[in-house]
């Protein structure tokens, strides 16, 4: 955005909110901010662009929603931003990159809406957020493979976003088990990684209830006995199926017994 984009003087009701379905609703932030405003009043415009003759939030949600609950008159200065409606879910994540303000569920979704919605290649996508393909592709996973239950708890903070991605790893169907044996055994993510190579090595139903009823004795049994040694001519991916089906061997050898 440059600089002399124009600043105009808008009433609440002219700023429509369609791109706050990328945003998660944050109370306390809120109140933080609603505290401010009573303080200092507005201090930087929000952005908005025009789009069907009609102006659309792109950044200062949390602005918006806190002038309305501290009373402080009903306009906002905002500064117009030349763009569409791609643009403007570019410059979302663009202008809350300092300070990492936005979490990695609010740009999945944006990534989301670029390649599926907006049907821009995924190269395209890393180009114009200044991001390498792989941090595209673990935020589109984030979408497209969670189930509906994960995607809540992420949205509410109970999952990480790295224990989300270990999660997305098993089939949906899979997932709502998995997410009670987080929450019941409080596992790190290190040991979810490790529960999670377990289940994808599991042979069947049988051994990935086993697993998943006690997840730590699974992890513990596995680790009884020595794995098979990597194989230095295997690739990244071979010595991870290799890593899978030793630690798949241990926990058999117990689960038997």
């Amino acid at each position: 955005m440059t600089s002399d984009a124009a600043v105009v003087s808008l009433d609440l009701d002219q700023i429509g909110d369609r791109l706050g379905r990328f945003r998660l609703y944050q109370p306390e932030a809120e109140r933080v901010m609603v505290a401010s405003l009573r303080r200092y009043g507005q201090i930087s415009p929000v952005v908005v662009f025009v789009r069907a003759g009609h102006y659309e939030l792109i950044d200062g949600f949390k602005r918006r929603a806190a002038l309305c609950e501290a009373g402080q008159g009903s306009r906002l200065a905002a500064r117009v931003l030349e763009t569409d409606e791609k643009g403007a879910k570019v410059a979302m994540l663009a202008l809350n990159r300092a300070g990492s303000r936005t979490c990695e569920l609010e740009e999945a979704w944006i990534v989301f809406a670029l390649v599926r919605q907006d049907k821009l290649a995924q190269m395209e996508v890393a180009e114009l957020l200044g991001r390498t393909p792989s941090w595209v592709c673990r935020r589109l996973g984030l979408i497209e493979k969670l189930g509906r239950e994960a995607k809540e708890e992420l949205r509410l903070g109970l999952l990480s976003a790295t224990s989300a991605r270990h999660v997305a790893r098993l089939p949906r169907g899979n997932q709502s088990a998995l997410l009670a044996g987080i929450r019941r055994e409080a596992l790190s993510v290190r040991e979810l990684d490790s529960v999670v190579d377990l289940l994808l090595a599991a042979p069947g139903e049988a051994q990935q209830r086993l697993i998943l009823d006690d997840p730590r004795e699974a992890l513990l049994q596995a680790r009884v006995v020595p794995q098979p040694s990597r194989d230095p001519r295997l690739s990244p991916a071979g010595a991870r199926v290799w890593k899978r089906l030793g630690m798949l061997l241990e926990a058999l050898v117990h689960m038997d017994e």
